[in-house]
């Protein structure tokens, strides 16, 4: 498990408890209240899906370039016309645009990856998937990534 960039471990060890604190469904892993369900995002895969190996996003100030805002666009127009095998379509307001365009972190465009996959995963259920979409033999030790 990894302790930096990104601290997945760290994320995983402090999260989970307030999640289950929290009373949080973690599909196929722990049942909770039935009120409020977490679910493991991954922004990178659906990013990836769109842009290939392009990168959209830098902490480093000297690295927030250019080519990295046009990628953060084409990202965000992908994701308005539908164009990921999610089937999804993001309705955004120009100020909502722009805003997740200028965040050369990245931070704003990875949270609406993560939105983008629960809501995949809300159509899932809907559908009469019990688990969100995940797969019905997963590791309750490992969990799953919804969208994967």
């Amino acid at each position: 498990m990894k302790w930096v960039n990104p601290p997945v471990a760290f994320m995983l060890h402090a999260g989970v408890p307030l999640l289950l604190e929290a009373g949080a469904t973690l599909p196929g892993v722990h049942a909770g209240n039935g009120q409020k369900v977490a679910l493991e995002a991954y922004p990178g895969m659906l990013a990836r899906e769109v842009l290939s190996q392009r990168s959209y996003k830098a902490d480093d100030k000297a690295r927030q370039t250019p080519e990295r805002l046009i990628a953060r666009k084409d990202l965000i127009t992908a994701l308005e016309q539908g164009n990921t095998r999610l089937g999804l379509r993001l309705k955004l307001s120009h100020a909502q645009r722009d805003a997740v365009a200028d965040d050369a972190r990245g931070d704003a465009l990875d949270a609406v990856l993560c939105l983008m996959q629960a809501a995949w995963a809300q159509t899932q259920h809907d559908s009469g998937a019990a688990l969100y979409g995940l797969p019905t033999d997963l590791d309750p030790l490992e969990g799953w990534i919804v969208s994967a």
